[in-house]
């Protein structure tokens, strides 16, 4: 059966022959058996509503082996044959181009070269799902190889609910995932409702289709990383930069240490996940000796090398080592999955990987003892580096949070000692910032500038190469005039998009991320869309990280520079996702979870196809402008300085834009109470 039939019916009306568990694949780990035995029966029934009644025999007891062995049904003999990769937009079945787009970066997220573990559809962190399962998936790909533009596809956490009637200006496809009753968004809920098969994880960019690999976090890391080496007047030359993860996202850190000119240290528990980083160029070298790293160090300092180092172990052993052999270690943060710290988000110290494994899936309760004592014993190697000068920032993964709910010393009292959160009754702040708070959102987020980027429809590398170029273009023209506040940025800016073809950041699909204000961002895309009409390159899929200015609600990471007591407050990102439906997108999405766990934030993000036509300038400029000035004026009513300014200089340019600006109060009335 050729690929377009293939995706044209969906699921097979015979059923295909079992799929053989592959082991050279990277797999998500066993889930927990939350479920009773009557729970058990209904995730069944659920699974089984995909399938004809004569098949349900057949699948019973294959369904139950993988809810027993895996902790979730995923369908693994659907699993289509052909290979998963984003083709040219042109390889697709169907009537719309939006959906064929769609379907493209669907592909994208589900490329082994790409996915964490491809076989479950996780795409990165741990558990960020594209769809609970392959029935979802094949149902999804046939309803958008059906649809036209005056329908829209809605999806409810990976399952296609269907198509309605709507209209060429409305979202091809809407998605929601992990929307639930706020009393049932616990960690134990995601575990029990996902296992029934009727919620899922989406994290960002995976259940929202827009996961470029790793590059997509590359260039937000690289800003960082610079940031903060400028903050202490730091050269980048012969500095050491410490922190943990080789996977989805994380794996970005290494790429952008070099980029940065630093010397990294990343410590990765999983063997396949640090080899595929070491093959794809990511990574320089892998060391699995301690004291061998210890020495590697010591000689890339002595020279001032830029390298990048996997140490294939726990970092927990790196951080005590490198305090023992009192190597200096300049800043440091963790990338280890901690919005998922039960279920393989966090590998604890003492275990191999194999052994975490197996007590994560026996016995639970247990290896949760052991991750929290491991996070009691990092934290306590991080603040001794800290009292001898180390830089240390949360990367929004949750760290300080559970490292606080483990017993951690992470608290700072008004004396400067390092506190247990059970050792006092005050409401003391984290003893370390996160990288939103000190570096991201005031020097980025405030302005306006964030995670845009497009991918290439033609999967051409030469269509991608004339992108950069037409970006660089407008990025100079754009920084002749543009005010002091954001000079630095503009200059990061086009040094990154210089060197992108050089540092050979894509995996998968030819994408390309940019950090861009509105003004940028509109200005790029206008631009795109004046060369496809031109013929010169093909449609571009725009789109951007849901770590953005507007499109997060977090208040231990993106909205963690808020504070005027909001940050807890979800309507940004609510708002966001309502305006971008009705202002042009192809397609939105929101979701419960992501980057810092299940609960804790509300995100979204969009796509939208640009063909070079009038009605895609129009759509672009609408939506573009509301999807940054949304998030400027929030933070500008929560008094922050950069973000007055911002959202000062979009009045000026925009007459129909009047936002609400606050009025600041001197503290010395306050005072006076």
């Amino acid at each position: 059966m050729s690929f377009k039939n293939d995706i044209l019916e969906g699921i097979p009306g015979e059923l295909p022959s079992p799929k053989k568990y592959d082991p050279n694949v990277n797999h998500a780990p066993k889930r927990r058996d939350i479920l009773t035995s009557e729970e058990k029966k209904l995730a069944l029934k659920n699974a089984l509503r995909y399938f004809d009644a004569r098949h349900h025999e057949t699948l019973l007891p294959e369904f139950m082996e993988e809810l027993n062995t895996y902790g979730r049904i995923y369908m693994y003999r659907l699993r289509p044959d052909y290979e998963m990769y984003a083709r040219s937009i042109d390889e697709y079945p169907g009537k719309s181009v939006q959906a064929k787009g769609i379907m493209l970066m669907i592909q994208n997220n589900l490329d082994p070269k790409v996915a964490q573990h491809p076989h479950e559809l996780i795409t990165y962190g741990g558990n960020g799902a594209v769809f609970q399962n392959w029935a979802q998936y094949r149902l999804v790909m046939k309803y958008l190889a059906e649809m036209t533009d005056k329908q829209t596809l809605v999806i409810n956490s990976g399952h296609p609910l269907g198509l309605f009637p709507s209209h060429p200006d409305a979202p091809r496809v809407v998605v929601s995932n992990g929307m639930m009753i706020p009393n049932y968004s616990k960690p134990d809920d995601w575990e029990k409702f996902n296992a029934l098969g009727v919620t899922q994880y989406g994290q960002m960019t995976a259940g929202s289709y827009m996961y470029i690999g790793p590059q997509g976090i590359v260039h937000g890391t690289t800003i960082t990383v610079l940031n903060a080496l400028r903050k202490y007047s730091k050269d980048p030359a012969g500095a050491l930069f410490v922190t943990s993860g080789l996977g989805g996202m994380s794996g970005a850190q290494p790429k952008a240490g070099n980029i940065a000119g630093c010397i990294t240290v990343c410590a990765e528990v999983n063997p396949k996940a640090a080899e595929t980083r070491y093959s794809q160029g990511w990574v320089d070298e892998i060391i699995t000796d301690l004291d061998a790293l210890a020495s590697r160090v010591k000689k890339a300092k002595d020279q001032k090398e830029t390298i990048s180092l996997a140490f294939l172990g726990n970092v927990v052993d790196v951080w005590e080592k490198f305090s023992e052999e009192n190597i200096k270690i300049d800043i440091g943060s963790d990338q280890t999955s901690l919005h998922n710290p039960w279920a393989g988000g966090y590998y604890p110290a003492g275990l191999s990987f194999e052994e975490s494994n197996k007590l994560m899936s026996e016995d639970p309760a247990a290896f949760k003892a052991k991750v929290q004592e491991s996070l009691r014993r990092q934290v306590k190697a991080i603040n001794r580096h800290t009292k001898n000068g180390t830089y240390f920032f949360d990367y929004g993964n949750a760290f300080l949070l559970e490292a606080s709910r483990a017993g951690a010393a992470i608290l700072k009292d008004g004396k400067g000692n390092f506190v247990k959160a059970t050792e006092t009754e005050e409401e003391l702040d984290f003893a370390y910032p996160s990288y939103v708070q000190d570096i991201m959102g005031p020097m980025c987020f405030d302005y306006g500038f964030g995670p845009f980027r497009w991918v290439c429809a033609s999967g051409k590398e030469e269509d991608l190469q004339k992108t950069d170029e037409i970006a660089t273009n407008v990025l100079a023209r754009l920084r002749e005039n543009a005010p002091g506040e954001i000079q630095q940025q503009m200059e990061d800016n086009i040094r990154w998009i210089k060197g992108a073809q050089e540092n050979k950041l894509v995996v998968g699909s030819q994408a390309r991320i940019l950090y861009a204000d509105a003004q940028g961002r509109m200005e790029i895309a206008r631009a795109f869309n004046e060369a496809i009409s031109r013929k010169e390159i093909g449609n571009v899929i725009l789109g951007r990280d849901h770590h953005d200015v507007s499109g997060t609600d977090s208040p231990y990471r993106e909205t963690s520079n808020i504070y005027d007591g909001s940050r807890f407050t979800a309507d940004m990102a609510i708002q966001n996702v309502i305006g971008d439906s009705f202002r042009g997108a192809t397609w939105v999405s929101i979701h419960n979870g992501g980057g810092v766990g299940w609960g804790e934030v509300i995100n979204g993000g969009f796509g939208m196809i640009l063909d070079g036509s009038k009605e895609a300038k129009r759509r672009l400029i609408s939506m573009l402008f509301w999807d940054v000035n949304n998030g400027i004026a929030r933070r500008s009513w929560a008094r922050n300085d950069g973000a007055v300014f911002a959202i000062k200089r979009a009045m000026e340019t925009e007459p129909l834009l009047s936002v609400t600006l606050p009025n600041t109060v001197e503290e010395s009335l306050l005072k006076t109470l």
